[in-house]
């Protein structure tokens, strides 16, 4: 996890065996909506509202991928690490 003074930036490795599917992006997605600002996620060069399923689900992101995850408020450091946790964790999803 690396911070500047507007905005807090975390990245998570997918270990879950079905990488980045609806379940998963709709879990990223109610953790985001908990921001009181913007949260961002990126794989590779795309990246995504993390509060929008559907915006999520274009980053097309496979097991093994890494996800970054933009928070604008440094009062929401607690989102980020929720967010990766969650990824880290593979979704709860048996590995």
């Amino acid at each position: 996890m690396t911070e500047n003074p507007k905005r807090l930036t975390g990245r998570a490795t997918l270990v879950n065996a079905l990488g980045l599917h609806t379940r998963s992006a709709a879990m990223i997605a109610r953790v985001a909506k908990k921001a009181r600002a913007g949260v961002r996620v990126k794989h590779g060069d795309l990246e995504a509202d993390a509060a929008s399923v559907i915006d999520i689900l274009t980053l097309a992101c496979p097991a093994g991928e890494t996800l970054e995850f933009i928070i604008e408020a440094p009062e929401d450091c607690d989102i980020l690490k929720d967010l990766l946790d969650l990824v880290s964790n593979g979704f709860g999803e048996k590995q």
